[in-house]
């Protein structure tokens, strides 16, 4: 149950999580003042990583869903912190903003006995009065015109403390011991924990950190139109959470989707997280698997996925890990909600065999200076129009990422996107190869018919069609490129989308083309390719080319014509005389 999985990683991260009343928040610029509330400087808390600034991350007063989403009414201040719009009363209905700002504080402090509380008050008052009081902050040199958009988290400091006007002693104690009181409420049984009579949650606190949800946050459990209710229920009673149960999975799920989160990646339209039920490698490791490489460490992917398949392939997995479990969600955006896009649990053993077979299925021979290893990020933006990432199709990341975590067949839409941009490029690149391969391979090992698997670097002894007829038609483009070395284009550019659909309709006029190139090279050079020509047409069948090739035959096509290609760069044999069955082995 995905709740209860995240429940149960709050328990284990809780000193890294915010408690009961406050919330895990960026902040961006502390007021100072003095004890009579005026103004005294104004502190930037933003901090700067590489070329980036951030807000600096620390745990805030939290009265309510306030605290992550405003509703529409500008009456919902948070606690000493919010944004500039509240705290100085800018924009639309900056009175409300303002009033609501210092209402809240009067609220939860009616006796003002805290000197920072009665600084903040006064401070506050004289403002809305004569907002001109406010310019020395709107119109600071270096911040006034960021503070001025409504959008940066404003704090409070006096000018003698080193900490905030919300931990001072007196103040804290005050936040720590607020008891919420609920408007609405229902007793009920809780699935989440397993026990009854709990006070349930009827509006769920939003998830923010999603690709494309609102940047405001969105609901995973949501009830907010009668049709979706049932039973005299109201909202969330539909699907009973307790508020303990419900504050403790939506604070591990931003924490876990929160910026510059380790746990998470993006795999096409899902915003995917991960985590294990005790700190494991696989935690660490995970996310260079599947997502971009690291700029300042392209090469980290091969090591991970080297000790990966050592440890796999010879069982030494560490103790502590083996049998762990691990948990992988995918979140996807839906309007104002968030949909589960996919859902795997399992042990880090599970889980690294089949992460492990995937990079088995995917080696095929390639240059020297190209990456060992393939990332799903990497793969997916090689069949994407224009390699761009936003191109990639939505639902087909998340259908690969569930074959690879359940050891399934590869989607056929993926080798369907291999071969379509083969064809709109007219270029088999290391990428798409791999691409093809794993599919072909995976799709012949779950079919009841036998058959022989692609190999990884070229394989002489292959009689299917369409992988003897892509060695062939990246021969005649050999030939046709040392008999024309100036060329700027070859036959590849003209002919590749026909010569492996409907090879029957343009190799015969390529067969007589190259007799025409052969005459161009020196002999010995002739006799060498006219006896490969002899090799690979020992491997056809004796009734000719065939008028029209399968998707999967079209795949082998561009296998035959990506090894012929390798093998031809090669100076020794190494890839001639055995072909390589499967690369590294589990």
């Amino acid at each position: 149950m995905i709740l209860q999985a995240l429940n149960d990683y709050y328990e284990r991260k809780r000193d890294d999580l915010p408690p009961d009343g406050w919330i895990s928040k960026g902040a961006d610029f502390a007021v100072v003042l003095d004890k009579d509330g005026v103004f005294v400087d104004l502190h930037c808390l933003q901090e700067a990583v590489g070329k980036k600034i951030f807000s600096r991350k620390m745990f805030l007063p939290n009265i309510g869903k306030q605290s992550l989403k405003h509703s529409n009414s500008s009456k919902d201040a948070n606690l000493l912190w919010d944004n500039s719009a509240f705290v100085f009363g800018l924009g639309g209905k900056a009175d409300l903003k303002i009033g609501s700002f210092i209402e809240t504080i009067e609220e939860y402090f009616p006796q003002n006995l805290d000197e920072g509380i009665i600084a903040i008050l006064k401070f506050l008052k004289r403002g809305k009065g004569d907002r001109s009081l406010f310019s020395p902050i709107l119109r600071h040199t270096s911040f006034g015109e960021t503070i001025s958009t409504g959008n940066p988290i404003i704090l409070f400091r006096l000018i003698k403390d080193h900490g905030f006007v919300f931990e001072r002693p007196e103040v804290f104690s005050v936040i720590n011991n607020l008891k919420k009181e609920d408007k609405e409420s229902y007793i009920g049984f809780c699935p989440v924990s397993g026990k009854v009579e709990q006070n349930i949650e009827l509006t769920h606190t939003v998830i923010k950190g999603v690709r494309d949800a609102q940047t405001s946050g969105a609901s995973i459990v949501s009830f907010n139109k009668d049709a979706f209710c049932s039973y005299g229920k109201s909202k969330a009673a539909n699907a009973p959470v307790s508020k303990v149960a419900a504050q403790q999975y939506v604070k591990s799920l931003n924490y876990l989707l929160r910026a510059g989160s380790s746990q998470k990646l993006q795999v096409g339209d899902a915003t995917t997280v991960f985590w294990s039920d005790k700190s494991s490698n696989m935690e660490d490791d995970f996310a260079a698997y599947f997502d971009e490489p690291i700029k300042d460490n392209p090469n980290a992917l091969s090591e991970k996925v080297r000790q990966l398949l050592i440890a796999v392939d010879k069982g030494v997995l560490p103790l502590e890990d083996d049998q762990t479990r691990f948990f992988i969600l995918g979140l996807s955006p839906n309007s104002a909600r968030i949909s589960v896009r996919f859902w795997h649990t399992g042990t880090v053993a599970e889980f690294s065999a089949k992460i492990a077979r995937h990079f088995v299925d995917l080696a095929i021979v390639h240059a020297p200076h190209q990456r060992e290893h393939l990332s799903i990020w990497w793969l997916l933006n090689s069949i994407a129009t224009q390699g761009k990432s936003e191109n990639i199709p939505p639902n087909l990341a998340g259908e690969w990422m569930r074959s690879i975590l359940i050891g399934g067949p590869y989607p056929k839409t993926l080798l369907h996107a291999a071969i379509r941009r083969i064809k709109a490029e007219r270029e088999v690149s290391y990428e798409r190869a791999a691409i093809v391969k794993a599919c072909l391979n995976r799709e012949l090992r779950f079919q009841t018919q036998s058959g022989k698997e692609i190999t990884v670097s070229l394989d002489k002894q292959n009689t299917n069609p369409g992988y003897c007829i892509g060695r062939l038609f990246a021969l005649l483009e050999k030939i046709q490129e040392e008999a024309s070395p100036s060329l700027n284009t070859t036959i590849r550019d003209r002919y590749y989308s026909a010569a492996s659909g409907t090879p029957a309709s343009v190799l015969p006029i390529l067969m007589r083309m190259k007799n025409h190139h052969l005459g161009k090279l020196e002999k010995g050079r002739g006799i060498y390719f006219e006896k490969l020509l002899q090799e690979i047409f020992g491997q056809l069948q004796a009734d000719g080319f065939p008028s029209l090739l399968s998707l999967d035959d079209q795949g082998r096509f561009a296998i035959g014509y990506y090894h012929q290609r390798q093998a031809f760069y090669v100076k020794s044999d190494k890839f001639d005389s055995q072909p390589t069955e499967q690369g590294p082995q589990l």
